[in-house]
């Protein structure tokens, strides 16, 4: 019975997930980073408002969530940034010149939700702007690890928008545990998930989930209106199983 009332709830959920994603899922119960601490992270905007989270895995290109870009939107990555709001801390605007949605992105489920966007110059590496590892080759992260998020997202649920960038520790959730919680819609291979005090929100979309020195997920979804719930944990794209489909598109893209 309780399987049956799981699915029921989890197809009630699909029709919203769409809505979570797009309008991006901000930190919850974390804290401050230390100013350019994460000089990895990127701000996507549309007009100078910020709709998502990105990170640097190259001077040229930069990793975030296939929902993140509605039907041609031009988006604006911005680098080198911690409050947002400071016009004076010397973070820069960079166009995008091409997008790279995943082809088998489904946006009704959430599968494949990666996309990588080439900037249109390459960004100059100082201490407030860098590139972060991912992963060389494909491999689980041990459930219970400690790892960490970050975003200019909400601190709460319909909460405001942080316009300096949060942090929080999480832990890497078992698979086992993920699908029975998520049920169909988690796939174990291409997805994974975290548990603890902290998570993102609306507004941490396509930011890294960081394990060491290294990206492991891009924040894909959680439960609409309830950030950070206890019984549907955050969901993340895990980054190994697709590391074939980057590198291709880095070496290809002229």
């Amino acid at each position: 019975m309780m399987t049956i009332i799981s699915l029921l709830l989890l197809a009630s959920l699909l029709p919203h997930l769409t809505f979570t994603a797009h309008v991006d899922v901000g930190i919850v119960n974390g804290r401050k980073a230390k100013p350019h601490s994460r000089p990895y992270m990127v701000s996507i905007q549309v007009n100078n408002y910020h709709v998502c989270g990105g990170f640097l895995i190259s001077d040229e290109f930069v990793l975030t969530a296939a929902h993140c870009r509605k039907t041609n939107e031009i988006l604006t990555a911005v680098v080198g940034a911690h409050n947002l709001k400071n016009v004076n801390e010397g973070s820069v605007h960079i166009g995008v010149k091409s997008y790279h949605k995943h082809p088998d992105y489904c946006c009704d489920t959430y599968r494949n939700d990666i996309m990588l966007l080439r900037l249109e110059k390459k960004v100059e590496q100082n201490k407030n702007v860098k590139i972060i590892s991912i992963p060389t080759q494909e491999e689980d992260i041990k459930a219970d690890s400690a790892c960490s998020v970050a975003g200019w997202g909400s601190l709460q649920t319909n909460g405001s928008a942080s316009d300096r960038l949060m942090e929080t520790k999480v832990f890497i959730m078992d698979n086992t545990e993920c699908k029975i919680r998520w049920g169909e819609i988690y796939k174990v291979p291409k997805m994974m998930c975290t548990y603890g005090i902290g998570g993102f929100c609306t507004g941490d979309s396509g930011g890294p989930l960081v394990c060491g020195d290294t990206a492991v997920g891009v924040v894909s979804f959680s439960l609409l209106y309830r950030c950070n719930s206890p019984m549907y944990p955050n969901v993340y794209t895990k980054i190994s199983p697709y590391l074939e489909w980057i590198h291709k598109i880095i070496k290809n893209v002229k």
